[in-house]
């Protein structure tokens, strides 16, 4: 079984596309196609064009990431659906182990381990996995309490998933991925974990998790308020099992 799978990468003036992209294309997974969304970027666009006759290059204005990633998933022809940060990079056997993991869980949903990288794309460490943090289900709920677990760019979906819960919340600026995530566990959907390390996750000056500290951190109060009694119901239902 060799699965169509798009890989979806969100772009806004990120000098790193290109190595994201190329890591795309340099995967050993061959049935892919890459989807590349310019979210009204106003630098950087040379980088892109190199690769225009192997990318779908779709532009729009700019909105967020979440409305970037819906663009491109409504114009996605996979069957499964991966999601690259153009700052971020997939090790070439991303997409073949985790289709693979998929399909043997009959998943809708997975993530995987990372690695954190700096400017350079050097790894400066790997991202450590607490005991039972994704194995018991128990401890991955309450986990989302006080931090999002899962790295977006980990994350590979069924197309079924976004007809089951819909697409990202494009209201949600910075937090659109932990309240998808959330959605996901809380209509029971299974959200298996593959602990290997797939996704090279760039951490840099330019990045907008730092530059927006502030914003986010007001935006996922937000989402925990609006949340919480649901996933404490959650919680406290699997306690039992």
């Amino acid at each position: 079984m060799n699965p169509l799978v798009t890989i979806v990468i969100p772009f806004y003036n990120c000098s790193y596309v290109n190595q994201a992209i190329e890591s795309a294309l340099n995967q050993t997974y061959s049935n892919i196609e890459v989807i590349v969304v310019d979210d009204g970027s106003t630098r950087h666009q040379e980088r892109v064009a190199p690769y225009l006759n192997r990318v779908h290059y779709l532009g729009k204005a700019n909105g967020g990431t979440a409305t970037a990633l819906n663009h491109g998933i409504r114009h996605a022809s996979g069957d499964y659906i991966a999601w690259l940060s153009s700052d971020d990079l997939f090790t070439p056997d991303k997409i073949k182990n985790q289709v693979q993991f998929m399909i043997q869980h009959k998943a809708l949903i997975s993530h995987t381990n990372f690695h954190y990288i700096d400017d350079l794309g050097r790894i400066t460490h790997a991202h450590v996995v607490p005991n039972n943090t994704y194995s018991d289900l128990k401890v991955f709920y309450r986990t989302f309490l006080n931090a999002n677990p899962v790295n977006g760019c980990t994350v590979m979906m069924r197309r079924g998933l976004f007809q089951q819960i819909g697409l990202f919340d494009e209201s949600l600026r910075y937090t659109h991925d932990i309240e998808f995530w959330l959605r996901a566990i809380q209509a029971g959907i299974y959200f298996p974990f593959l602990n290997q390390s797939l996704t090279m996750y760039r951490w840099h000056d330019e990045m907008g998790t730092r530059r927006h500290i502030e914003a986010v951190s007001k935006e996922y109060n937000q989402i925990q308020e609006r949340t919480k009694a649901a996933l404490l119901k959650l919680i406290h239902r699997n306690e039992g099992r």
